[in-house]
């Protein structure tokens, strides 16, 4: 019995150090990244594509925010309707460029590169955008 104890203890504590844990995470991204400067970029695939994305990178003004390469794992999850954010940052209010290209093999195996561009304009608040990625096609959302 003493040992079941312990053993809730020890569980209790764990459930506890997870939650000051996540509380800190939240605390942090909101020193980070104040609210009136923060935008923050999500990529998903769009419903029923079936190519094999490789990677994607991210130009913000110009300049590299994001790039990362997919795993099979990400990937699968993608096509399965997941979203990734892949870039949070500050900007200033006010227009900024946005362009994201992707590489990727299609199902007949033909190597697939494709550049989209977004003109964001940021106000004073959070902003999200959302970009969907298609063998043929990126398209952007603004939120």
């Amino acid at each position: 019995e003493q040992i079941k104890g312990l053993d809730e203890q020890v569980q209790e504590i764990k459930t506890d150090v997870l939650g000051i844990a996540a509380e800190l995470n939240q605390l942090e991204e909101k020193l980070l990244y104040p609210s009136n400067t923060q935008v923050a970029l999500f990529v998903s695939l769009v419903n029923g594509e079936t190519f094999r994305l490789d990677s994607v990178e991210i130009r913000l003004d110009g300049k590299p925010v994001a790039h990362h390469i997919y795993t099979f794992k990400e990937l699968e999850a993608l096509q399965n309707g997941g979203v990734q954010r892949i870039y949070t940052g500050n900007i200033q209010t006010g227009g900024h460029d946005l362009e994201v290209s992707i590489t990727g093999k299609s199902e007949g195996g033909g190597d697939i590169r494709e550049t989209g561009r977004f003109s964001v304009n940021k106000n004073v608040g959070p902003k999200i955008v959302e970009i969907s990625l298609a063998a043929q096609s990126i398209t952007f959302k603004d939120r």
